[in-house]
Protein backbone atom coordinates (compact mmCIF):
# COMPACT_ATOMS: atom_id res chain seq x y z
CA UNK A 1 0.00 0.00 0.00
CA UNK A 2 1.28 3.66 -0.89
CA UNK A 3 1.09 6.66 1.15
CA UNK A 4 -1.19 9.33 0.31
CA UNK A 5 -0.93 11.21 -2.87
CA UNK A 6 1.78 8.50 -3.70
CA UNK A 7 1.73 6.38 -6.96
CA UNK A 8 0.80 2.66 -5.91
CA UNK A 9 3.22 0.18 -6.13
CA UNK A 10 1.37 -1.91 -8.38
CA UNK A 11 0.71 0.64 -10.77
CA UNK A 12 4.10 1.49 -10.64
CA UNK A 13 5.23 -2.33 -11.12
CA UNK A 14 2.76 -2.21 -13.97
CA UNK A 15 4.31 0.30 -16.02
CA UNK A 16 8.02 -0.39 -15.69
CA UNK A 17 7.01 -4.17 -16.83
CA UNK A 18 5.44 -3.53 -19.92
CA UNK A 19 8.13 -3.14 -22.26
CA UNK A 20 7.70 1.12 -23.98
CA UNK A 21 7.65 -0.29 -27.88
CA UNK A 22 4.40 -1.83 -26.07
CA UNK A 23 3.12 1.48 -24.98
CA UNK A 24 0.44 3.72 -26.62
CA UNK A 25 1.13 7.50 -26.79
CA UNK A 26 -1.14 8.26 -23.97
CA UNK A 27 0.58 5.35 -21.60
CA UNK A 28 3.77 7.19 -22.38
CA UNK A 29 2.76 10.67 -20.98
CA UNK A 30 0.91 8.85 -18.40
CA UNK A 31 3.90 7.07 -16.97
CA UNK A 32 6.27 10.23 -17.50
CA UNK A 33 3.10 12.86 -15.37
CA UNK A 34 3.05 10.05 -12.85
CA UNK A 35 6.75 9.19 -12.40
CA UNK A 36 6.99 13.27 -11.67
CA UNK A 37 4.27 14.00 -9.93
CA UNK A 38 5.62 10.67 -7.51
CA UNK A 39 8.49 12.01 -7.28
CA UNK A 40 7.46 15.40 -6.22
CA UNK A 41 5.54 14.04 -3.70
CA UNK A 42 8.64 11.68 -2.45
CA UNK A 43 10.77 14.97 -2.79
CA UNK A 44 8.19 16.92 -0.35
CA UNK A 45 7.56 13.90 2.29
CA UNK A 46 10.44 13.35 5.21
CA UNK A 47 11.81 10.21 5.24
CA UNK A 48 10.81 9.97 9.04
CA UNK A 49 7.12 10.27 7.67
CA UNK A 50 7.26 7.68 4.79
CA UNK A 51 5.90 4.11 5.66
CA UNK A 52 8.69 0.82 5.50
CA UNK A 53 6.28 -0.14 2.11
CA UNK A 54 7.05 3.32 0.46
CA UNK A 55 10.96 3.44 1.64
CA UNK A 56 11.05 0.24 -0.30
CA UNK A 57 9.03 1.40 -3.51
CA UNK A 58 10.66 4.74 -3.87
CA UNK A 59 14.26 2.56 -3.70
CA UNK A 60 13.10 0.31 -5.88
CA UNK A 61 11.66 3.02 -8.17
CA UNK A 62 14.65 5.42 -8.39
CA UNK A 63 12.41 8.05 -6.02
CA UNK A 64 15.48 7.95 -3.69
CA UNK A 65 16.04 11.94 -4.98
CA UNK A 66 19.52 11.45 -5.62
CA UNK A 67 18.90 11.70 -9.45
CA UNK A 68 20.23 7.70 -9.81
CA UNK A 69 18.60 5.73 -12.56
CA UNK A 70 16.22 3.31 -10.86
CA UNK A 71 16.72 -0.58 -10.09
CA UNK A 72 13.69 -0.89 -12.50
CA UNK A 73 15.63 1.01 -15.16
CA UNK A 74 18.94 -0.83 -14.55
CA UNK A 75 16.93 -3.92 -14.92
CA UNK A 76 14.79 -2.88 -18.19
CA UNK A 77 18.39 -1.76 -19.74
CA UNK A 78 20.06 -5.33 -18.26
CA UNK A 79 16.95 -7.01 -20.54
CA UNK A 80 17.06 -4.97 -23.69
CA UNK A 81 13.33 -3.37 -22.78
CA UNK A 82 14.81 0.63 -22.48
CA UNK A 83 15.16 2.21 -25.97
Amino acid sequence: MSDTGRQSLSDKATAALKPDSEKSTTEHLGDKFGGKADSAASTVQPQSEKSTTQKVGDTVSGNSNHDERSMTDKAKDALGMNK
